[in-house]
């Protein structure tokens, strides 16, 4: 054990600052698991975020220390390299590729090895636990078993996102293990900076984690939330967040217009050459159409092979709208047949939606791949496929 007076001081901060880091965890780790039950991963999460509280506790009360009973330097030691073992399982499940199909076995056998090498020690060196000479214990290859799981795992981080910050974790860890060791066999407590590093450098670790946790979390909302206002396939607003885009725009009172879109003969296309290549169609129409509304309006999916756009720049509209079934003409496949429809004092936007569907079932009947306008508050020039009514 260090002689060093500020030891004790240097630990009860260090403990106390990674107490406080794993009970958030914990707080966001309960949060996601009653969100995602299914996530097995979750449960994992939220069982052995206690076990390192636990062992934060031990290494607060000084169980890894000489004046500990050897027993409980033991029990503390197999502890930390567990869980960082599971901890670190978690966080590569959480951030691995789909295509990377982490296993959870090297992972426990890694665990059992730990256990397997401490019983190897003891075996060898049953006085070890009988040790009260105020050092220790030397339990040379479990500590160095411990450098050795970092190394591995820093080693197989190929499939995980975010690697540099989780690698960037490992690291610190990792130093922070090597200073201990360092401190522990060679400078026997000698050296002051080393057991700084070896107790301060795991509360960077655990803050890293933290940090990866928080942005995992904050992920999984803007997911969820984006799946409740977007189309899965097309990426574009649903009807409801749509129509709410456009009631925004109407009421800042500068007038809208809408643009329906619809593109021919598209259940002949899903019958002939498939609904992948069709779908593939709709995604490539609705990236043009985020491009061209970028700025001015939004994009969203009415249904089926039916889109919409809102512009708040009414005389842009019919501008837009031959703009967007040239490039459909040029750059797929298929054809496009429009309405655009303009806004009017005390009219809804589903009035203007409505004369815009309208607008383009004339396009559709007189002919098909043309825009035909509606209610156009002012003349202006458009392509030769734009039709007025």
């Amino acid at each position: 054990m260090t002689n060093w007076p500020q030891a004790a001081s240097i630990q009860l901060f260090a403990s106390a600052c990674t107490l406080t880091v794993l009970a958030l965890m914990i707080f966001m780790g309960v949060k996601l698991y009653r969100s995602y039950r299914r996530h097995h991963v979750y449960r994992l999460l939220i069982l052995i975020l206690p076990l390192l509280m636990i062992r934060q506790g031990m290494l607060l009360a000084g169980l890894d220390q000489g004046d500990a009973l050897p027993l409980l330097q033991l029990a503390t030691r197999l502890l930390g390299i567990f869980s960082f073992i599971i901890i670190n399982f978690v966080f590569m499940k959480l951030y691995s590729h789909p295509g990377a199909k982490l296993r959870g076995a090297p992972f426990v056998v890694m665990a059992a090895l730990a256990f397997a090498i401490a019983g190897a020690e003891l075996a060898m060196n049953p006085g070890l636990l009988d040790a009260a000479d105020g050092r220790a214990v030397p339990l040379v290859l479990l500590d160095f078993y411990g450098i050795i799981i970092n190394f591995l795992i820093l080693l197989d981080t190929r499939g995980v996102e975010l690697r540099t910050k989780y690698s960037a974790s490992l690291i610190v860890y990792f130093t922070a293990d090597l200073a201990l060791v360092t401190d522990r066999y060679v400078f026997q407590g000698g050296m002051p900076v080393l057991l700084v590093l070896s107790r301060m450098l795991p509360v960077v670790y655990f803050t890293l984690l933290f940090l990866l946790l928080f942005e995992w979390v904050l992920e999984r909302l803007l997911t969820t939330y984006r799946s409740s206002i977007t189309d899965g396939l097309t990426g574009l607003y649903n009807r409801r967040h749509f129509q709410q885009k456009a009631e925004l725009l109407l009421r800042r009172g500068k007038g809208i217009a809408v643009v329906f879109c619809d593109i021919d003969n598209f259940k002949k296309l899903n019958d002939t050459q498939g609904h992948h290549r069709a779908d593939g169609v709709l995604k490539q129409i609705s990236e043009m159409m985020r491009e061209l509304v970028q700025g001015i309006g939004s994009a969203g999916r009415y249904g089926g092979e039916e889109l919409l756009l809102v512009v708040g720049s009414r005389e842009k509209a019919a501008e837009l709208a031959e703009t967007l079934r040239r490039r459909i003409e040029q750059e797929t496949i298929v054809t496009v047949s429009i309405g655009v429809s303009y806004s009017r004092p005390g009219i809804s936007v589903d009035q203007i939606v409505r004369e815009a569907d309208e607008a383009m079932y004339r396009s559709k009947t007189t002919g098909k791949n043309r825009v035909t306008v509606v209610n156009e508050p002012a003349r202006a020039a458009r392509g030769k496929k734009a039709s007025p009514v």
